[in-house]
């Protein structure tokens, strides 16, 4: 899995990544979070790009349920497959997103993030780590912005506080700087990735 804060370079790892382990031999899913399905291409749709107000609470069960569609949908049975999967973002992302930004319990948003995932972990997840400024900053250059990047530098603040929490209280993550050209950080995923998932 890849996390991160906004403008960190996710898609860009993310394909990077699905080329090099298809090259390897590796059969692989990618995905993304909301989305991977067309319920959960919906309601990306609404959370993201519709011009209304969403309750925080409503917002992160809108992402569960989008996550526990995808989990049954995609990402179970490529596993079930034997495949790769490498997705853009996962239930990371609603820890810090919807816990640490938005402020909703912790304890709420664990439990409800279990219960969608249904038991599935990622044995590896990529936290591309920047400073929101300089995230912000690139997302600028892209054009029209969704409603998270839109938020204020506060809340992209205390996001990516909710990230670095993650990663430090588990040894799942990894941190890499999303300051490094993205060749290097491609380098540096591909080679956690066959570590850690005993690739050849």
């Amino acid at each position: 899995m890849f996390e991160g804060p906004e403008g960190a370079g996710k898609s860009t790892q993310v394909a990077r990544l699905a080329e090099r382990l298809r090259e390897a031999g590796a059969p692989t899913t990618v995905t993304r979070e909301p989305g991977g399905t067309p319920i959960g291409d919906a309601l990306r749709e609404l959370v993201l790009h519709a011009d209304v107000a969403i309750d925080p609470l409503v917002e992160f069960l809108l992402y569960s349920a989008s996550r526990a569609q995808h989990v049954r949908e995609v990402i179970a049975p490529a596993l079930r497959r034997g495949e790769v999967v490498v997705s853009d973002r996962f239930a990371g992302a609603s820890t810090a997103y919807q816990g640490y930004g938005r402020g909703l319990d912790l304890g709420f948003v664990a439990d409800l993030n279990a219960r969608v995932t249904a038991g599935v972990r990622p044995d590896v997840t990529l936290l591309l780590d920047l400073d929101p400024v300089a995230g912000l900053e690139r997302v600028a250059g892209r054009g029209a912005r969704d409603r998270l990047e839109r938020a204020g530098l506060d809340f992209h603040r205390r996001v990516r506080e909710g990230f670095l929490a993650q990663a430090t209280a588990d040894d799942s993550w990894l941190i890499l700087d999303a300051g490094q050209a993205p060749e290097r950080i491609a380098e540096q995923v591909w080679s956690a990735v066959r570590e850690r998932c005993r690739l050849p």
